[in-house]
This record gives C-alpha cells, sequence and structure tokens, in this order.
C-alpha cells in the first residue's frame, strides 16, 4: 500500500509540473505584435516617385513633396512640370512616369484612352485672371481691354489648357484677342509679364498670388470667367506603384486639399 502512494504522488507530480511548463509555452498565447495596440503598420515607401503634373500646380506640388519625402523617410519625389497637353503625350509615348495630375480632363482622358491610366480623380479646379505688371503701363483694368490694339498680350497656346480656357473668356466676354506671343505653357505666360516683356497676360489666379509683388492681378467678372478642372491618377505602368498610390492618397488628403487651398486652387 505504501509504495502505491509513492507511485501515484510521483505521477501527480510530474503531471503538475508538465501543466506548468505546458502554460508557459501555450501556442494559445502569442507573443505580443510590435507597434502600438498589436497593429502591423503598412509596407514603407522608399525610392523615387516621378510626378508629371501642370506648371500651375509648381508651387503647391513642391510643397507636397516635401511633406511626403518627410512622411516617408529614405523617398524621394521627382516633379516633372509642363503643359499638361505636351505631359500627356510624354506618357503615352513611354516616358517613365508613376502619377500624372493634369490641369485639364481632357489631357487626362488622351492618357486613359490610351491605357496609360484606368481612372482619375479632380481634385481642384482653377479660374483665369489677367495679370500686368505692376507699374501698369497700358493702364488695363478689364478683360476687355486685351482686345485693344494698343495692348501688347501674352496668352498660352491653343491647346494648352490655359490657353483654352483663356479663349472661353473671350468668348464669353464677346472680344477678340490678338496676342504678340503663345507660350508653351502658363508659367512661361507668366513670366513675360514679369520681365515687362508685355503688357498683360491670361494666367490663374494662382499664378497671380504665386507672382506676389511682381505682378498685379486683374479680376475677371464670374459671368465672363471660365474653369479648369485638375484630374490626377495613379498611372498603370507606374515604375512605383506603391509610392504613385501614396502619393496620389496625400493629394486627396484633407493635408493635400489644405496646402491647394493656401494657394487658391478651389475645390471641383
Amino acid at each position: 500500500m505504501q509504495t502505491r502512494i509513492i507511485v501515484l504522488t510521483a505521477v501527480a507530480a510530474v503531471a503538475v509540473a508538465a501543466g506548468c511548463s505546458s502554460s508557459k509555452n501555450s501556442p494559445s498565447s502569442p507573443p505580443a505584435s510590435p507597434g502600438a495596440g498589436g497593429a502591423t503598420s503598412s509596407p514603407a515607401i522608399s525610392g523615387t516617385v516621378t510626378v508629371f503634373a501642370a506648371a500651375s500646380l509648381k508651387e503647391a506640388f513642391t510643397t507636397l513633396a516635401s511633406q511626403f519625402e518627410s512622411d516617408h523617410p529614405g523617398s524621394h519625389v521627382k516633379l516633372s512640370f509642363g503643359a499638361s497637353s505636351d505631359l500627356a503625350e510624354q506618357i503615352n509615348q513611354g516616358a517613365p512616369a508613376d502619377v500624372f495630375a493634369s490641369a485639364s480632363p481632357k489631357n487626362m482622358q488622351q492618357v486613359i484612352s490610351a491605357g496609360g491610366a484606368s481612372t482619375s480623380t479632380n481634385f481642384v479646379k482653377n479660374v483665369m485672371e489677367v495679370a500686368v505688371p505692376p507699374s501698369n503701363p497700358a493702364h488695363v483694368t478689364s478683360v476687355t481691354d486685351l482686345a485693344k490694339s494698343s495692348v501688347k498680350v501674352a496668352l498660352c497656346q491653343p491647346q494648352v489648357p490655359c490657353g483654352a480656357v483663356a479663349a472661353e473668356v473671350f468668348t464669353n466676354a464677346k472680344i477678340t484677342v490678338k496676342p504678340v506671343t503663345l507660350e508653351p505653357d502658363v508659367k512661361s505666360t507668366l513670366s513675360k509679364v514679369e520681365l515687362n516683356e508685355v503688357d498683360a497676360g491670361m494666367v490663374y489666379v494662382t499664378d497671380v498670388r504665386a507672382a506676389g509683388s511682381k505682378v498685379t492681378g486683374i479680376v475677371i467678372p464670374d459671368n465672363l470667367n471660365a474653369s479648369t478642372e485638375y484630374p490626377i491618377a495613379a498611372l498603370t505602368k507606374a515604375p512605383h506603384a506603391a509610392g504613385a498610390q501614396a502619393f496620389v492618397d496625400l493629394v486627396l488628403s484633407p493635408a493635400g486639399e489644405a496646402v491647394l487651398s493656401a494657394d487658391g486652387f478651389q475645390k471641383p
């Protein structure tokens, strides 16, 4: 009897020890995940994200590019600005880019139709304004003054969004304007005014604001003015697809909207 009690006691002791060992290494109690609350973070964005954007977005996108690089250490945003029509053509010819932000839905549609993007989102709109040198040598006080033969006017080329929208304004105002120069994009048009090479230029409200004291803006009445919407898209053949989507997300975020609004862009 005494021998049996000793054996049973030994068995019980082994069982208790095994139970303790099992509780310490039980697969039902996984190790805590790293990060707050055990949440897993999304893959880090690094490398170069190439963004093709309308010239009028230069100031806003330069700010957003810096924000993106701050949010994603190890990343770099390469910005390429120009006329939306030219940028669309470059993309359709195979230029390596991750994101396209156009100043015209028409140019974005050209890219989508060619398979360069599957969809796009209109994120802002812009309206026209007359820019004159601070001294205003031609005494321009309204958009209708641009029809005077004595006023030297710079316009964007007609296939460029700023040229097409300016033409809408002239139609609304029932005037004919004969420019002394047709520029490849809105920043080039603005530069002609800043350098006092012309008496006036048709640019966007955002460009007048960006120029500061270098030009004076002549507001165009709402009933005569015209606008254009800006679509953005991550390109289907983007070399850096994750970075492309992350940049688009930033532009469409409240933070992106705040930067664009501060530069004078309006909601679409």
